[in-house]
């Protein structure tokens, strides 16, 4: 059984239609990334599946529970770390989590709060008051009252926006640990560095849609229809004269031509005739940069999500 299903999920706000039929499988104990410019609709999706907010039409299941009917049951296994801190400024750290644990109905509370502390390394200022903590303090903290429950899925919506780079990397190894003990995470980020090195899985959502999905490695293989040719140092002036000459568009990149598929063969047969020396021939491997925008291409919503 996969952790979240959705079956043309759509959703609209007056006129405008924010999810247009969105269907995704989620695996148990995987990084599932969603990408997407501002007012894709990634957080108006987040908020269908954590129950907050009822589809127009279709539906979703997570871990088998439909979101329409097991409401209740869906939110006991599932926690959620929305954009923006949740934390209480005259609180210190400690209360927050004790506040949350209570109302959970967490067992031991002392005992979980002082396990979750040590594992994002909160310890050193969990008595403080949250008005003196830095951004990057209180996103941790607000991410450790998340895991208090110990949910089996596990919501994050754009957790190290704004976070410093250490503790950024602290989030980080906290996400591949919940992956690691089978928990599924389901991220949102702006960062697509983040995105490459997290995830399991990966989707783009353009419109309202999804429109591309795959592991890391599978979306940068897209070759975007380019190959780079190599050459020998001694013929790299020679083989700019000849593609020149022939009208052959490339780009040069060090001692390598870029070159569209639909013309490679006959720069291939220019290069050749003129005895120039070819190392390599391979197709181009995008960055997950280059696939965001291709996959994001044309977005015109403007709307927040």
């Amino acid at each position: 059984m996969d952790a979240i299903v959705t079956k043309n999920i759509t959703k609209s706000y007056g006129k405008h239609q924010v999810l247009k039929g969105i269907n995704l499988n989620i695996k148990r104990g995987e990084i599932f990334t969603l990408l997407g410019e501002n007012g894709a609709g990634k957080s108006t999706l987040i908020s269908i599946l954590t129950t907050l907010s009822r589809p127009d039409s279709g539906n979703a299941f997570v871990l088998g529970k439909s979101i329409k009917s097991a409401a209740d049951n869906i939110r006991e296994n599932i926690s959620v770390n929305s954009q923006f801190v949740t934390l209480d400024n005259e609180f210190t750290g400690y209360q927050n989590m004790k506040l949350v644990a209570q109302l959970l109905d967490i067992k031991d509370v002392d005992k979980r709060i002082k396990e979750v502390s040590q594992r994002l390394n909160l310890s050193s200022f969990i008595n403080r008051k949250i008005q003196t903590y830095s951004g990057g303090m209180k996103r941790r903290l607000d991410i450790g009252v998340s895991i208090l429950g110990n949910t089996n899925i596990l919501f994050l919506d754009e957790p190290t926006t704004g976070v410093d780079p250490k503790n950024r990397l602290e989030i980080w190894k906290l996400i591949r640990e919940l992956r690691n003990e089978g928990k599924t995470v389901f991220l949102t980020t702006q960062y697509l560095d983040e995105a490459d090195k997290l995830s399991d899985m990966i989707a783009f959502i353009r419109n309202g849609k999804i429109s591309l999905q795959g592991t890391p490695e599978q979306l940068k293989s897209q070759t975007n229809n380019l190959h780079r040719i190599t050459v020998s140092t001694k013929d790299l002036d020679l083989a700019e004269k000849v593609l020149s000459e022939n009208k052959i568009e490339f780009k040069k990149v060090s001692d390598t031509f870029e070159i569209q598929d639909s013309i490679l063969q006959t720069a291939l047969k220019q290069l050749i005739n003129a005895n120039i020396v070819i190392l390599e021939i391979n197709p181009v491997k995008q960055s997950l940069e280059d696939v965001f925008l291709n996959a994001t291409k044309g977005e015109q919503q403007n709307e927040n999500n």
